[in-house]
């Protein structure tokens, strides 16, 4: 009886599959991905002033309290949206710090509005694009926040 052949068999299937599934279909998957949708399979990365600050995928932390904030409740923290009630809640804050009004706040707190399915669902804000619209509009109040 020959014993090597009992270890190289399952040791050649095993090494087949770590350059398959490891190596060359994770590659084949990245490079049809960075063809077929480039900005989201670089993770959807936004620039603001010629800088990259964010995803709009995963929350950011924002430092300064004239930022909407992410919110704080979610198991992971990652959540990049919160709903439209908080957001309205968190204006009057932005309001008292920055001097920006709430009327312009509601506006783009409803021009930034989604909804979970189509028009029907829960409506909610992207954090990260109510702040770059902030920031472009009030450069003299975020320009020395912003990255």
């Amino acid at each position: 009886m020959k014993r090597s052949g009992t270890i190289t068999v399952p040791l050649r299937i095993a090494l087949i599959s770590l350059a398959i599934c490891g190596l060359l279909f994770p590659g084949v998957v990245t490079g049809i991905a960075q063809l077929a949708m480039p900005v989201q399979a670089n993770g959807s990365l936004i620039s603001f002033h010629n800088t990259t600050i964010g995803s709009p995928l995963i929350a950011q932390e924002f430092n300064y309290s004239g930022f909407f904030q992410p919110r704080n409740d979610s198991a992971s923290g990652l959540d990049p949206d919160i709903t439209v009630q908080n957001a309205s809640q968190q204006a009057m804050r932005i309001h008292n710090v920055t001097g920006i009004s709430i009327a312009y706040l509601d506006g783009i707190i409803k021009e930034y509005t989604r909804y979970s399915l189509f028009f029907f669902g829960t409506t909610y804000v992207n954090v990260l694009y109510l702040n770059i619209k902030l920031a472009d509009q009030f450069p003299s109040i975020y320009d020395k926040y912003v990255v």
